[in-house]
């Protein structure tokens, strides 16, 4: 978690009770854990939209590169079918 270890937790812990006090320490924590669940829960919805835009954004590049290929294959057709005309 965040790269801290037990002992470290531990003395965060110790220090939070001495600085808040134990009346205090129980509302910060709950309203810390209400903030991490929002913020987490942001962070969701903001990873969320960027993939539904990367998705869009591989969907039109993909219609695009089709749309090139079947005008590269009707040139060529054309192309084709003027050559036979003239044989």
């Amino acid at each position: 978690m965040f790269g801290i270890g037990s002992t470290e937790l531990l003395l965060i812990l110790v220090v939070a009770l001495i600085v808040l006090g134990p009346r205090n320490l129980p509302k910060i924590a709950n309203t810390l854990g209400k903030a991490m669940g929002q913020f987490q829960r942001a962070s969701r919805d903001f990873q969320r939209s960027i993939n539904t835009e990367i998705a869009f954004e591989e969907e039109q590049e993909k219609k695009k590169a089709e749309q090139k290929q079947a005008e590269t294959a009707q040139a060529s057709e054309k192309v084709e079918n003027k050559e036979e005309t003239k044989a």
